[in-house]
């Protein structure tokens, strides 16, 4: 089975130089972007305490561990569960050996027990089954997690840790890899700040979703007449046209983010994610030849309900209880609305400084419009090629 201006003439020249070697230099930048597009790398590791013994499940996906061990033996893109099978041990001690659990005094000792495949929204993952046992009955566990972040900065490991009926959520990343938890008390509340935390991430590396949003705003500090683009007179019509459309953005994409989040709707990832790119190539094409000149908020309700599918899958895939997924829920949501506050608050003074400028109606206006549509037709390609 496989998975799958005025000047003089010199000085005019050595202007138009500079400039399109400044935009040769952008393109080469944003064509790098498209792997970065997709969701997030991240491996999903399930701890469920049994008095001094410890069941563990993970999920890893196979892209991801192709890239650190090599699973793809033939080298043609495709992994069968042959060549899989054959790499369990090598995928087994690169895994365990960078994970550790300890107790208040000792170390836990942790041994693979089965491999598995399991298919999440964004592909196949490998599904490594263990045990790990401790040399007494925990009341405080340290979790110290390394896998993949010498190899993906940006890779995030999600953890649930299940005790006795109560659930425990934790985020890793290169700058928080270690996780201590007092199994005696639980503390929700750390939950909720940790989701929070990981939202404003999630925006700010989701570059899909910032250049949809940068679409939107780039016309909010200008008006369209007839033929062309018109400055707006003052900062406060350009102020509500923001407030208008990360109104409906957010808005919509809160309702598809909870509604995906409790699997009350459920798309293929591969859908999502081509819709989000279709939706950047649009929202950039209509600066450059505008359909829609008024009530662009109503444009960024329609594909806002697109993204939150996208933003959902980090919470769905991590499969939390239903008393700890809305906490969560509630905490990641914030984060992805304070994340993309703090883009805005910058965006939009800057924008609006700049709107009587060349630089601001021809270069960021115009020619940034279509470099965002080329860069997002590309991974709308790319996504689509893998249907």
């Amino acid at each position: 089975m496989k998975y799958a201006m005025r000047r003089t003439a010199r000085h005019t020249y050595a202007h138009s130089g500079q400039l399109w070697y400044a935009v040769l230099s952008l393109i080469v930048l944003l064509a790098s972007v498209p792997a970065l597009a997709h969701k997030p790398s991240d491996s999903y590791l399930q701890l469920t305490v049994q008095g001094a013994a410890i069941q563990g499940q993970w999920d890893i996906a196979l892209r991801d561990l192709d890239y650190a061990v090599g699973l793809d033996a033939d080298g043609d893109s495709l992994i069968t569960w042959g060549e899989l099978r054959t790499r369990h041990d090598a995928l087994a001690a690169y895994a365990l050996a960078r994970l550790a659990v300890h107790t208040e005094n000792a170390a836990c000792v942790g041994r693979a027990s089965e491999h598995l495949v399991d298919h999440h929204s964004d592909g196949t993952y490998a599904v490594l089954r263990f045990a790990v046992v401790c040399p007494a009955v925990p009341r405080v566990l340290d979790v110290r997690y390394r896998l993949l972040f010498d190899l993906d900065p940006s890779h995030r490991g999600l953890l649930r840790l299940q005790q006795h009926g109560r659930t425990h959520t934790a985020v890793f990343s290169p700058k928080q890899p270690e996780r201590q938890f007092d199994l005696v008390t639980l503390t929700p509340w750390r939950e909720f700040v940790e989701f929070a935390r990981e939202g404003v991430w999630h925006i700010w590396i989701g570059f899909d979703h910032i250049l949809f949003l940068f679409s939107l705003l780039l016309p909010a500090v200008v008006w369209r007449d007839a033929k062309q683009w018109r400055m707006v007179d003052g900062f406060r019509p350009a102020f509500l046209e923001v407030c208008k459309i990360v109104t409906s953005f957010t808005i919509a994409h809160s309702i598809t983010l909870s509604l995906a989040a409790l699997n009350i709707v459920n798309l293929p990832s591969r859908w999502v994610e081509s819709a989000i790119a279709a939706s950047v190539v649009l929202a950039a094409l209509n600066n450059v030849y505008p359909l829609i000149r008024a009530r662009l908020w109503a444009m960024a309700f329609g594909f806002g309900l697109v993204h939150g599918l996208g933003f959902a899958s980090v919470l769905r895939d991590l499969g939390l209880p239903q008393e700890a997924l809305l906490l969560a829920l509630v905490g990641f949501n914030l984060g992805v609305e304070a994340g993309q506050l703090a883009l805005v608050g910058v965006f939009l003074p800057l924008a609006f400084a700049l709107r009587r400028s060349w630089l601001y109606q021809r270069l960021a206006l115009q020619l940034g419009s279509w470099l965002i549509a080329a860069v997002a037709s590309l991974w709308l390609l790319e996504r689509l090629s893998q249907w």
